[in-house]
């Protein structure tokens, strides 16, 4: 296939999807049912980034990895997945470069110029989102002039400042549910072909989001079928890494509509 399937793996306590949380031997566990599903990146974050969620400090955030992260380091599971980390702690990214991540999921969009440094020295890849506002507010009657344009913008600004730190590996996601409504995460998905101009990799991320329950009323439990038909819609649209809680259903899935076409 030519999309690239990422696993979530949630080391904290407050994910809206109570099953991507975590502790450190049963998140081991998880990575390796991941990986026998046919995950080729995994994705390990310690910080809830739903609507309304609480800032957690650096050195929470890293207590809550460190675990983890030792585990992987100590049974060299860097050596047999592509390990991605969900973070804009320069604290935590540079613990985790150390033990051999090599992507970096930034929901800030490299704001902070100490990330940049970070991935920049390691030769990582790092993936930069679109976000209007913050956790705290980013749902809160979201606006935009125009919706493709603006964060073609974004992303323009963000490129040339990765590029400005040898950043040479990048990737876009257009964050669906970060500061933004039904309406606009729907144009963004059938618009995704807008992007491909940057010449970048696209992620998309709608696994059990909210937008489903808007169009479909469903708990997160509930929301696998609706992620697969975003997921799917994307890809046919341009993406080409799919961020998903649920590795062996999407493989299934895009496996038959790569057969179909």
């Amino acid at each position: 296939m030519a999309v690239k399937i990422m696993g979530v793996l949630n080391a904290n306590d407050d994910s809206f999807y109570a099953q991507s949380r975590f502790n450190e031997i049963q998140a081991i566990d998880k990575m390796q049912r991941m990986l026998e599903e046919g995950a080729d990146i995994i994705d390990i974050g310690a910080v809830s980034s739903r609507p309304g969620s609480k800032k957690v400090n650096e050195k929470e955030e890293l207590e809550r990895l460190r675990p983890i992260l030792d585990l992987i380091y100590e049974q060299k599971l860097y050596e047999k997945v592509e390990l991605s980390l969900d973070s804009y702690s320069p604290v935590c990214i540079s613990y985790a470069l150390e033990r051999g991540f090599r992507i970096i999921n930034d929901i800030t969009g490299l704001q902070d110029d100490k990330v940049c440094t970070l991935v920049g020295e390691y030769q990582a890849k790092a993936i930069i989102m679109h976000m209007q506002g913050n956790p705290d507010d980013m749902q809160d009657k979201p606006e935009y002039s125009n919706l493709l344009e603006e964060i073609k913008y974004f992303f323009q600004n963000k490129i040339e400042k990765a590029e400005s730190f040898n950043i040479k590996d990048i990737v876009l996601d257009v964050g669906i549910g970060f500061g933004k409504t039904l309406e606009h995460n729907i144009s963004l998905i059938k618009n995704l072909g807008y992007f491909k101009t940057l010449e970048k990799d696209l992620l998309i991320g709608a696994s059990r989001k909210s937008m489903i329950d808007l169009i479909s009323p469903s708990s997160p439990q509930e929301r696998l079928p609706g992620s697969l038909a975003l997921h799917l819609k994307a890809y046919d649209n341009g993406a080409n890494i799919i961020r998903t809680h649920d590795v062996k259903e999407h493989i299934q899935a895009f496996k038959i509509h790569e057969a179909l076409h």
